[in-house]
């Protein structure tokens, strides 16, 4: 029953995100709001809501190991896994993609959560550092997309922003924003319970779970967007995808998080799991900067370091 019940919070969370991020975006867009701004803001924080609620509700919770674990958990796992499953189902050439500035950034992103973590705690302070970071790399986005637009290249559209639908009515926008607002804190609420009931029932702690379960379950979207962007020959997508959530799962989901209560680091993530998750990072480098396709060798490989993870952790 307390795996049904997971998978039944992990679900409410993933629909509910979906749905507050169609009733926002299209209330935004009503408003007036530029597609730009909202593509950059809306959608990308709303893309990580359930993310956000479950650490939020975890450390609420007095389960900071769930917290922290969804986040380094998620990011090992959109490198490992998001890439390297869809590459064995269709090669990704990188050849035309420059995703070196923003996989930088993430790099850097990677290195300064790793340092606040040895603090021993994200505080309030910690949260102040993450969220102006990511406010200085939300505002370099802006600046670089005017100037390319000034400099003639096409404008973004309302209908490119993710769940916009210029013809939806009123009622409908406001029917996703509840079911976004409520479905959220319940199945987020969910899935923390349940998580930390399986936890408590095979003997492990609560950061294993975080690291496994919680965090495979919130990359689920992530890959299938990836399997999708991969199928359709768009490499550019499926890197940008993976380096963007990395980015907020950092900047934003625990700068918030921690700003609304102390998330304590267990000593554990200090020794292995932020260090797996940072050569996880550098591993795509050689995609990034030389251009190597993300061929059906590299995606077993990926996958396999994975698997070898996962059980290393359970072990």
């Amino acid at each position: 029953m307390v795996w049904l019940m997971a998978a039944l919070g992990l679900g409410i969370l993933l629909l509910a995100g979906d749905a507050l991020v169609k009733g926002a975006v299209n209330v935004a867009l009503r408003l007036g709001v530029p597609a730009l701004i909202v593509s950059l803001t809306i959608v990308a924080f709303g893309t990580s809501a359930p993310e956000l609620l479950i650490s939020v509700n975890a450390a609420l919770d007095g389960v900071p190991g769930i917290a922290l674990g969804n986040v380094v958990g998620s990011n090992t796992a959109n490198i490992l896994m998001v890439l390297g499953i869809p590459a064995i189902i269709a090669v990704m050439h990188t050849v035309d993609c420059d995703s070196r500035k923003s996989y930088v950034l993430m790099l850097g992103a990677s290195v300064l959560f790793i340092g606040l973590a040895f603090r021993g705690t994200f505080d309030w302070i910690s949260g102040i550092v993450l969220l102006a970071v990511l406010a200085a790399i939300l505002a370099d986005n802006f600046r670089d997309t005017v100037k390319h637009r000034r400099a003639g290249e096409a404008a973004l559209d309302e209908e490119e922003v993710e769940g916009a639908d210029p013809g939806m009515a009123w009622w409908k926008i406001l029917l996703y924003l509840a079911l976004g607002l409520i479905g959220l804190p319940l199945g987020a609420d969910l899935l923390v319970d349940s998580a930390r009931e399986i936890a408590q029932r095979f003997g492990v702690s609560d950061t294993v779970i975080g690291l496994t379960l919680v965090a495979v379950g919130t990359s689920l979207p992530e890959l299938a967007t990836t399997v999708s962007a991969a199928l359709r020959r768009q490499t550019d997508v499926a890197l940008g995808n993976v380096i963007g959530s990395n980015m907020f799962n950092l900047l934003a989901i625990i700068g918030i998080a921690s700003l609304i209560t102390p998330i304590e680091v267990d000593p554990e993530f200090l020794r292995q799991d932020l260090w797996v998750m940072l050569a996880a990072s550098l591993a795509l480098a050689p995609f990034v900067f030389l251009k190597w396709s993300l061929s059906r060798v590299w995606g077993i490989v990926l996958s396999l370091a994975y698997v070898g993870y996962v059980l290393s952790v359970l072990g």
